[in-house]
């Protein structure tokens, strides 16, 4: 199907000019005057690709026809065609008008010829570059969509496994209480371990999961972070003991902006990471200090260094890699559960390799 463009002007054989130089190639639009042009668009079921207009026209000049015509064929590209060289016109034309190229008269049938070519392959790229648009548009909304929908599955998901997960933890406490023989009561033991991993699986993945969808909530306030030694879960005392390690914090009274229970969530689980991959007999430095954009916090241990692979992965949720980790030591959230936390605080994890150990860092607003 032949591309459309219309040609104004007062000159009947102007008009009849242009006509026969690019009948062959277009389909041809004719009016002599601007309003008649406008009437033409008006009753032109399709699009136009191109205008090409003279200036100089009674009642209606090239450039008040082509300024009335942006709204409604902001697509179309214009060309104009003027008898003087009058730069004021030209420049009231481009400001105007939004021509793409203007010609003198006499034209040049070569060099007009070439500008229209050139004037259609600029619309054609328009309006392919306006589909691709609406087609990632389109792609974006269904991404959105998906992402939702994934986001409301899992959250639908995790609460549903709570459900029997609390019906199995009751049932095996009732088992516990009653008389088992020696491998009974191991079976029940395991069974309330595993029960109590999972658990803990599913709190973590539900966390991740509204931080993601701006569902998590924070009590921000103002806060001095002071000791967490005589605080530390049973678990992380017992696996630094176990190692012979460390914790020696080095914290400022400054405050800070932040949700107390989540802050010392993420520190005690920055310190759990230090001590399962820090080197026995060796000390773990928990220390924060005032900063020109807030108060930096800072875990550090002495151990192997994190590669850059596992750091590009470690923020990435649900993540799997038999290089990183294995089924016996969880799914690789502690870090990510950290970053999640984060993000009401505006703030994110840093983690940096040293010669000896690996320091991971953020920082929150003073308060």
């Amino acid at each position: 199907m032949k591309t459309t463009i219309l040609c104004v002007d007062d000159e009947v054989d102007n008009v009849d000019a242009l006509e026969r130089l690019f009948r062959r190639k277009y389909n041809i639009l004719r009016a002599t005057s601007g309003q008649e042009a406008l009437e033409v668009l008006q009753r032109h079921q399709g699009p136009v690709a191109v205008i090409i207009t003279d200036q100089r026209m009674p009642q209606m000049t090239g450039v008040e026809f082509l300024e009335k015509t942006l709204a409604q064929y902001p697509d179309t590209v214009r060309i104009l065609l003027t008898g003087y060289t009058d730069l004021e016109s030209v420049i009231e034309a481009i400001n105007k008008g939004q021509i793409y190229r203007y010609l003198t008269k006499p034209w040049d049938p070569v060099d007009l010829s070439s500008a229209v070519d050139r004037a259609v392959e600029r619309y054609d790229l328009g309006q392919e570059l306006k589909q691709k648009n609406q087609e990632l548009a389109e792609a974006y909304r269904e991404l959105k969509s998906l992402d939702t929908a994934k986001s409301n599955f899992m959250i639908l998901v995790n609460h549903e496994l709570k459900t029997p997960l609390t019906s199995v933890l009751n049932f095996n406490a009732l088992l516990s209480e009653t008389k088992l023989d020696e491998d009974q009561a191991l079976y029940a033991d395991r069974i309330q371990q595993s029960a109590e991993r999972l658990k803990t699986l599913i709190d973590d993945v539900l966390l991740i999961v509204k931080a993601e969808t701006g569902q998590l909530k924070s009590d921000l306030r103002p806060v001095t972070i002071s000791s967490l030694a005589a605080d530390l879960p049973a678990d992380l005392s017992k696996a630094m003991a176990s190692k012979n390690q460390k914790l020696v914090e080095t914290l400022s009274p400054s405050k800070v902006q932040a949700d107390t229970v989540q802050i010392k969530q993420i520190l005690h689980r920055l310190l759990h990471n230090a001590a399962k991959f820090g080197d026995s007999d060796s000390e773990i430095h928990l220390t924060s200090s005032p900063q020109e954009q807030g108060v930096l916090f800072s875990v550090t241990n002495k151990g192997a260094p994190i590669s850059e692979k596992v750091i590009d992965k470690i923020f990435r949720p649900f993540f799997l890699d038999e290089d990183i980790m294995n089924h016996s030591t969880g799914m690789g959230l502690g870090l990510t559960i950290c970053q999640s936390l984060l993000q009401p605080h505006a703030s994110g994890l840093n983690i940096k390799n040293a010669a000896d150990g690996v320091t991971v860092s953020f920082v929150l607003p003073s308060a």
